[in-house]
């Protein structure tokens, strides 16, 4: 059953939010590497015909792509499990689901931003984004009831 917020919600989790999304951007960047490297020694295996080739470098790459990959999952969880979805990890770019005037929304955030600013349509994306507003505070809520102009719960 997915997870409703109010922006006061999602704000107070986005630290959490935030550090496991850094962690999962810096596993990628390694898994990416280690990729690269495992597919430069592989190429140099092919063209030496397996010739003088360190079994050990093949298999560090091999250990540090999947030991990579899986903080990459695991880092990834850690943010569905806080309730955020992942839109782009590339960008940075995380929706929390809420509701404004008895529909689904997004409440968007990206990295680098100070605060959770605009919300979307479900369908709308990233292009679609609208600065959080006055209106917006009083007319959205979470699954516990109606947000106050504050974004907190009445």
């Amino acid at each position: 059953m997915p997870r409703y917020f109010t922006v006061a919600q999602a704000e107070r989790i986005l630290p959490e939010v935030e550090r496991a999304l850094r962690d999962a951007l810096f596993h990628k960047a390694e898994a990416t590497n280690a990729h690269r490297e495992l597919e430069r020694t592989s190429e140099r295996i092919r063209t030496m015909g397996g010739m003088r080739v360190n079994p050990a470098e093949l298999m560090a790459a091999r250990a540090r792509l999947e030991t990579s990959a899986a903080a990459l999952k695991d880092a990834i969880e850690q943010v569905e499990e806080l309730g955020a979805q992942i839109k782009d990890l590339d960008i940075g770019l995380i929706d929390f689901l809420a509701r404004f005037r008895d529909r689904d929304v997004w409440l968007c955030w990206k990295l680098g931003e100070s605060r959770i600013g605009f919300w979307h349509g479900l369908e709308e994306g990233f292009r679609g984004r609208k600065p959080i507003d006055q209106e917006f505070l009083e007319g959205h809520e979470s699954e516990d009831g109606r947000a106050d102009a504050s974004g907190r719960l009445n």
